[in-house]
């Protein structure tokens, strides 16, 4: 099977799509996948670093307000759909999946036209403009939570989950297994909690972590304390001076993400779509602090999709300080009878086996197509 796969701008689009890749791979070894992406976007370097085949486009989104960067994106739209048709002749593809960002605009709108299967794969819980576009002219519309679905043609629809929810639980599920070995110079035997606001950190969870400082000492649990490579230099300052907490350990980045979720109890963290689907994978109990700075609120939304089942608490970063952080961690940590119950309900809501899901929505498009 050959597939082109593209989506873009943020890691929240690229991991879903390198993880499904990931599964056809596993699947049919000799399965041929090629990604299109933007060519200064930051899949252009994630991709490579993961050895696939890759083309670029030029494009940049719509602006929601008329102006004339709009007029510059539909002259974009149009020349990069038209470089989507070059690509898409030259591979053939059996199938195309859009996993979201602008660049999947043109690609996935060109494979339409040429009447090749597509699929477009949604992973928040309120779609971008660009899926809201592509879904007129897509087949299928996957989505990971089913409050996206009424966005969508109802015909076109299917809930199959998050393609790195599936990755993530395949590469951690031997060390969930295994008695815990020592984190960052932290005690195994110690419950512990991973604080983290992304790839490149959050000023305000790392705030709020400072003032939670002198409460940390006494506490019988730990933290790992992921700042963000940007904020780290600045923070060890900030910490040095208020005096050392022996059970936190300050982090600057983790590059083995699933060794790490593996060996904690409790994860405080921003609701992008891919953090929930690990979390949820590895049924992680989570303190979720959405971040107000995305496109429709959809952070806040999907946090709540998994606090109105009982997996998460969702603490808004306007009621954010180190004593509200604080009491919420220690409110988890300090009940074993209420960890556990967040721990089975996110564990009901991992979707271990999306992947697979979504490759046999594509499997089955291709079939009907040819029939």
């Amino acid at each position: 099977m050959r597939v082109l796969v593209t989506g873009g701008g943020t890691g929240g689009h690229i991991y879903p799509a390198l993880a499904l890749i990931d599964t056809l791979k596993k699947q049919n070894q000799l399965t041929e996948c090629l990604y299109i992406g933007s060519k200064n976007g930051l899949e252009a370097e994630i991709v490579e670093r993961a050895e696939l085949p890759f083309r670029a486009l030029t494009i940049s989104g719509f602006k929601r307000k008329l102006s004339f960067h709009n007029v510059r994106t539909v002259y974009r739209f149009l020349r990069a759909t038209k470089t989507a048709k070059r690509y898409i002749k030259e591979f053939q593809p059996d199938i195309v999946i859009g996993t979201g960002g602008y660049v999947c605009g043109p690609v996935v709108y060109a494979a339409a036209k040429m009447n090749v299967p597509t699929v477009i794969h949604e992973q928040n819980s309120v779609p971008g403009l660009t899926n809201k576009f592509l879904s007129k002219y897509a087949d299928r519309v996957a989505v990971t939570f089913t409050d996206s679905a009424p966005f969508f043609p109802e015909d076109k629809v299917v809930e199959t989950g998050n393609p790195r929810a599936q990755q993530m639980y395949e590469t951690a599920k031997s060390l969930l297994q295994q008695p815990r070995t020592p984190l960052y110079g932290l005690d195994p035997t110690k419950k512990t909690v991973l604080i983290f606001g992304g790839s490149r950190g959050a000023s305000p969870v790392n705030r709020a972590v400072i003032e939670s400082l002198s409460k940390w000492e006494d506490t019988s649990y730990q933290c790992i304390y992921v700042t963000g490579e940007v904020h780290h230099e600045e923070i060890q300052k900030e910490m040095d001076k208020r005096g050392s907490v022996s059970n936190i350990s300050i982090q600057p980045f983790i590059h083995d993400m699933p060794n790490v979720l593996a060996k904690v109890d409790l994860v405080v963290a921003r609701a992008g779509a891919t953090t929930l689907a690990e979390l949820t994978a590895l049924g992680l109990p989570s303190v979720l602090i959405p971040s107000p700075y995305v496109t429709n609120n959809h952070q806040e939304k999907n946090a709540r999709s998994l606090a109105d089942r009982g997996a998460a608490v969702v603490l808004k970063e306007e009621d954010l300080s180190g004593e509200s952080l604080f009491k919420e961690i220690e409110t988890i940590l300090s009940d074993e009878k209420y960890k556990q119950s967040m721990t089975d309900a996110s564990k009901s809501i991992g979707q271990r086996d999306a992947g697979d899901r979504l490759t046999n929505v594509m499997n089955d498009l291709i079939t009907e197509k040819k029939s």
